[in-house]
């Protein structure tokens, strides 16, 4: 990784929790800061584990859209997952904290926001250390050798990452006391499970073994449930 791409990197993590922060109208909201803390947290620690022991994914990571083969359909996903997170995270801070909307939630649904939240970052960082194919596009990725990972959390449930993406969407606004970011974090999981769907058509076809892997490892996102 180049020092400007390094650079332009960590600026683009700290943007994030700032706009939530800024957004909010509040720099001393509690609950900002401790979503803010937890995002960068779990970019840091991932970034600098990929940066150290799998630079190989790191590089993969940083791959443009549409090229190794992505489809248009996959395109479009993300783009909509895109927006979705843009919509999420904005209106995270309008509903919690500057306009709220939501009436103030139980302590009990914020420290459950909390639990989600450290539950996601489990399942995220062990999906990038678990397997070294993540890539952000849905792709065989001949050139790197791509194989069936099926050890760690790949062996509870198929998608461990997306899992952890959901568990995020739903923590934070939970944490943060928007019931509005919810209803994005819903739309956003709808969109997560259509990209599950699209990408096993891709792997049952095109990636050797991944049929056994599915017949072995049943469930997709859900222990007992789908």
């Amino acid at each position: 990784m180049s020092p400007l791409k390094l650079i332009l990197t960590v600026l683009y993590m700290l943007m994030w929790p700032a706009l939530l922060l800024f957004l909010a109208g509040d720099w001393h909201w509690r609950q900002g800061w401790i979503f803010g803390g937890w995002f960068l947290a779990v970019c840091a620690s991932t970034m600098a584990w990929l940066y150290r022991k799998d630079p190989a994914l790191l590089a993969e990571r940083y791959r443009m859209p549409g090229s190794g083969g992505q489809s248009r359909r996959d395109k479009i996903i993300v783009f909509l997952i895109v927006l979705g997170f843009i919509a999420w995270i904005v209106i995270m801070p309008l509903d919690g904290r500057r306009f709220r909307w939501t009436p103030r939630l139980p302590l009990a649904v914020e420290v459950g926001g909390g639990a989600l939240l450290a539950l996601s970052w489990l399942l995220l960082f062990r999906s990038f250390t678990d397997n070294t194919f993540l890539s952000p596009l849905v792709r065989i990725q001949t050139e790197r050798g791509h194989r069936v990972v099926s050890t760690g959390v790949y062996g509870l449930v198929r998608h461990p990452m997306y899992l952890g993406a959901i568990l995020m969407f739903l923590g934070g606004p939970l944490l943060t006391g928007a019931a509005w970011a919810l209803a994005c974090a819903v739309v956003l999981s709808l969109l997560v499970v259509v990209r599950i769907v699209e990408e096993e058509k891709l792997l049952v076809v095109e990636l050797a073994g991944y049929e056994d892997y599915r017949r072995r490892v049943r469930y997709r996102l859900l222990p007992f449930v789908w």
